[in-house]
C-alpha cells in the first residue's frame, strides 16, 4: 500500500484551566493518501479546527499535544520545536484559512508575498520565483497575473483572494494541505469554483488535501473520504458516497437529513434535538447519548471507539452487537 502523506495516531488535545484540563481532541486517528481529499465535517466545536492546527503546530497556548502522534510521509512532526516546525510549514504543509484577508498582508503586493514565500522554501533567486509565482497565480485561474501579480491584497475580490491564498500554499509544493472552511465567506458560485480548482490543483500535484468545513455540500461536491468528528472525537469515517447514502452513526443520519434535497419533497427536515456538550460537562460513555434517538444503557456507561464498518469506521455501539449488551 502507499505510505500515507498523513497519519494521526490516536491524538489528544488538552486545554490546562484552573478548574480542570479540558479535552478538546480526543483519540483522533486518521490517514490521508496522495492525492486525496479528506473532508472533516461537524458542528461548531466539533473538534475540526483544533484537529487541523495540531497538525500544523499552531495550537495557542495553553492548548498542547498531551498524546499520540502525527506523522508527515512517516517522519514524526508533533514532538518538533519551533524551529522545525518552520521548516515544516509552508515547504512540506499549505494551509488555507476561511478569511483570506487574514493571511495576506495588506501592505506587500501579492507578488512580494508569493516570491518570498517561494524564495524562504526552495532557495531560488528573486527572478525565477517572481516566474513561478506568475506560474502560481495563472495555474489558480488569475487573470492578466503578468499586471496582477503587483496589486495588493484589497484591490482583489473575495474570491480572487482565496485564489492567491490557494497559490500561496501550493507554490512550495507541499505535501499536505490543511484547509479549514475555506469557502464560508464566498458566495455558492465562488464556492463551486473553489472547491473545483482545489481539487484539481490536489490531483494535478499529488497533494493530500484535509478539508475542514461543517458544509456537506462541499464535502459532497470535493472529498474523497469524509470523517465525522463530535464533540471531539471521530464518529464516522468512510468514502464519501458511502457516507452521504447510508450513513451508520446516528448522528451522521441526523446531519444528512437536515439536508434539503432537490431529489424529493418532504413536509418537514430532520432536527437533531439538543446541542453539542460543552468541554467542561462532557458527558459519560458515548458524547452523543443524551441527542441520540436510538440510544441504550450501553451508550451512557461506555464509550464506543471506531470500529470497522463496511468500507469505513463508526463509533457507534448500534454498529457493534447492540446498545443493551456490555
Amino acid at each position: 500500500m502507499t505510505q500515507p502523506v498523513l497519519s494521526v495516531r490516536d491524538l489528544r488535545v488538552e486545554f490546562p484551566t484552573r478548574s480542570g484540563t479540558l479535552v478538546a481532541v480526543d483519540g483522533v486517528s486518521l490517514d490521508i493518501a496522495p492525492g486525496e481529499i479528506l473532508g472533516v465535517v461537524g458542528e461548531s466545536g466539533a473538534g475540526k479546527s483544533m484537529t487541523g492546527m495540531a497538525v500544523l503546530g499552531l495550537l495557542e497556548p495553553p492548548g498542547r499535544i498531551a498524546a499520540g502522534e502525527v506523522r508527515l510521509a512517516g517522519a514524526r512532526i508533533d514532538n518538533l520545536d519551533e524551529r522545525g516546525l518552520e521548516r515544516v510549514r509552508g515547504r512540506e504543509i499549505g494551509a488555507i484559512f476561511q478569511d483570506p484577508l487574514t493571511s495576506l498582508n495588506p501592505v506587500l503586493s501579492i507578488g512580494d508575498q508569493l516570491v518570498e514565500t517561494i524564495r524562504v522554501h526552495t532557495r531560488c533567486d528573486r527572478r525565477t520565483a517572481r516566474e513561478q509565482a506568475v506560474a502560481a497565480l495563472t495555474a489558480v485561474g488569475i487573470p492578466a497575473p503578468t499586471t496582477r501579480i503587483d496589486h495588493f491584497p484589497h484591490q482583489f475580490s473575495g474570491g480572487m483572494r482565496q485564489r492567491v491564498v490557494i497559490a500561496l500554499a501550493l507554490c512550495a509544493n507541499p505535501k499536505l494541505v490543511i484547509a479549514d472552511e475555506p469557502t464560508t465567506a464566498l458566495d455558492v458560485s465562488i464556492q463551486a469554483q473553489i472547491t473545483a480548482l482545489l481539487k484539481r490543483l490536489c490531483k494535478e500535484h499529488g497533494t493530500a488535501v484535509m478539508l475542514i468545513t461543517h458544509d456537506m455540500g462541499v464535502i459532497a461536491e470535493t472529498a474523497d473520504r469524509v470523517a465525522v468528528m463530535y464533540a471531539g472525537r471521530l464518529a464516522e469515517v468512510g468514502p464519501v458516497l458511502d457516507v452521504i447514502r447510508e450513513p451508520r452513526h446516528p448522528y451522521t443520519r441526523g446531519l444528512m437529513g437536515s439536508i434539503p434535497s432537490l431529489r424529493s419533497r418532504v413536509d418537514e427536515l430532520v432536527q437533531i434535538d439538543g446541542s453539542m456538550p460543552r468541554l467542561d460537562r462532557m458527558p459519560p460513555g458515548c458524547a452523543f447519548h443524551p441527542r441520540c434517538p436510538d440510544a441504550g444503557p450501553r451508550c451512557a456507561r461506555e464509550r464506543p471507539d471506531p470500529h470497522p464498518v463496511g468500507t469505513g469506521a463508526v463509533a457507534c455501539w448500534l454498529e457493534q452487537g447492540g446498545v443493551n449488551g456490555g
